[in-house]
């Protein structure tokens, strides 16, 4: 099984606003970028974006370091908030409708295909990649003004 490294980050002006997400996918010393932007968004589902396309390009099932500046995305995996939405029918510990339940599913079911290791990353820091990450997804967010 291949592993890949992927770096992903996403940005909003003005949560909600424009927003922009991006990736970064490393393997065997190749790199691939990748960027988009949405209008009338949220900085959580740019976040959430990133990581579903990224893990969309991979072509087989591969195992993944996928890091992250967002706990949202991190701590939904590492601390178990996904597996309780589901059997709660989609409902937080407060009872109320999970959101981004659209995109929650659609990387929950990449996550059966793909072995994602879930890695947290500090954001706006030495790491180039997320900076790089950042950068790309901040200017796609612009380009919609």
């Amino acid at each position: 099984m291949k592993l890949i490294e992927i770096y992903t980050d996403g940005s909003c002006l003005n949560n909600p606003g424009n927003g922009g997400w991006a990736g970064i996918l490393m393997y065997n010393g190749i790199e691939k970028c990748i960027c988009g932007a949405e209008r009338n968004t949220t900085n959580n589902r740019m976040e959430l974006l990133a990581v579903i396309k990224s893990l969309q390009l991979l072509k087989e099932s591969c195992e993944v370091n996928l890091y992250s500046d967002s706990s949202y995305v991190i701590n939904a995996f590492e601390q178990g908030w996904l597996e309780n939405w589901k059997s709660n029918n989609w409902k937080t510990s407060a009872k109320k409708d999970v959101l981004n339940r659209d995109l929650w599913e659609a990387l929950s079911a990449l996550t059966k295909v793909h072995k994602v290791n879930f890695k947290k990353v500090k954001g706006h820091s030495d790491n180039i990649y997320n900076n790089r990450c950042d950068e790309m997804a901040r200017k796609e967010a612009s380009k919609l003004d």
